[in-house]
């Protein structure tokens, strides 16, 4: 676990690091940081299932200091007086995190259709808690979207508030989760910023891949398969659900080859396929010897992509997506069906936020350390 330390008189003791969670979620990267060795201080979520979802799973964990949630719009909250309360005692925050709503950037919107949407202008909201909290850094998540020269003007001016605000930041990295770890095709961009630039000192940045499709290459692992999302579930598993399906449905998924096979060859064909046949993966079987596909916000719908299970006939189950996105097994999603589908596809797949977090963490505790009086750090080893 990355070291970080506070003065107590003229003793130095080691703590943990203190982070915000932003747009929250069911906490995909709350729980990446609380893996991470972290205390999440507080976050902001105002969806109702996601909240219910992230008070059950992070707010109840033991931990150094206890996690509060607010369900407010984050448009209506004052980031100066959520900071004071949380971090006016001399608490430092050393990381924020947070994935602001993606919709007005989704790569699937044709022309220039989302460039006006609303909820694009929710990354500068993410920046008044920057201002308000001044962190050590901050994590921005989105989609790959973000970067489309329609979109622009948006990246451009958060850039502008960062540099204003002093901080060091680094170009948008698009990560492919499968290349951390990940058992899925995850493509999602980052943005980093660092408050302090001797901070930025060694930090390795986007972290290396440690998986590629190339198993000729020694130095790194293959990717994941998503196999073992598929393994039995627990009977008393509340998220072990998928989706009911009339008969007609379930005859063309018997009739769909297992493991990658698609509806062309269920033959199952509706009038909208004999004009247009796109979106070739919708009703088609995730492959379960490959990396998965994104999990969506539609994940559990075969209507609406690759979301067939391997072998069987009938959607994946809640668990299974939960597996895919990397979230254990005791994670509980609330909400119903739906609900559960939606805060899994907008979470941070835990196990690559666990490699973006650790490295930012590297590189700041690494700073801390630098700075502890020799004796201290004696000190600190002792206890």
């Amino acid at each position: 676990m990355p070291a970080f330390f506070a003065s107590i008189g003229d003793l130095s003791v080691r703590t943990k690091a203190k982070i915000v969670d932003l747009f929250a979620g069911a906490g995909g990267f709350s729980l990446a940081a609380k893996n991470a060795g972290c205390d999440i201080i507080f976050a902001v979520e105002n969806d109702r299932h996601a909240a219910k979802t992230y008070r059950r799973n992070l707010c109840s964990l033991s931990c150094d200091l206890p996690t509060e949630i607010y369900t407010d719009d984050i448009r209506t909250m004052n980031p100066e007086a959520v900071a004071k309360k949380h971090f006016g005692d001399g608490l430092d925050c050393d990381l924020l995190l947070g994935g602001p709503p993606c919709q007005g950037f989704s790569t699937h919107r044709i022309n220039d259709s989302g460039v006006d949407d609303p909820r694009n202008a929710l990354i500068y909201s993410y920046f008044d808690f920057v201002k308000a909290l001044q962190p050590r850094a901050f994590l921005m998540e989105n989609v790959p979207g973000l970067l489309w020269p329609r979109h622009a003007e948006y990246l451009n001016k958060f850039y502008y508030l960062a540099k204003k605000a002093g901080y060091t930041t680094f170009d948008p990295c698009q990560l492919d989760a499968r290349d951390y770890g990940v058992p899925q095709r995850r493509k999602r961009v980052f943005v980093l910023g660092i408050k302090n630039t001797s901070d930025c000192d060694g930090i390795n940045w986007p972290p290396p891949p440690s998986h590629t499709s190339d198993e000729t290459d020694d130095c790194l692992k293959g990717w994941i398969a998503c196999e073992k999302a598929f393994a039995p579930m627990p009977a008393d598993d509340p998220n072990a659900s998928h989706m009911n399906h009339g008969p007609e449905l379930t005859t063309a998924f018997m009739n769909t080859p297992a493991n990658g096979g698609s509806r062309r060859d269920s033959g199952r064909v509706l009038p909208c396929h004999k004009t247009h046949d796109g979106h070739k993966d919708v009703y088609g079987r995730i492959d379960s010897r490959l990396p998965a596909p994104t999990m969506t916000t539609a994940c559990i719908n075969p209507s609406k992509g690759r979301f067939v299970h391997p072998v069987e006939n009938h959607g994946i189950t809640v668990r299974q997506a939960a597996r895919i996105q990397t979230f254990p097994d005791n994670f509980v999603f609330e909400g119903g069906l739906t609900a559960a589908g939606k805060q899994i596809g907008n979470a941070v797949p835990i196990k690559l936020g666990e490699v973006l977090i650790k490295e930012i963490l590297r590189s700041l505790s690494a700073k801390s350390d630098a700075n502890m009086p020799i004796g201290n750090r004696q000190l600190e080893e002792v206890y």
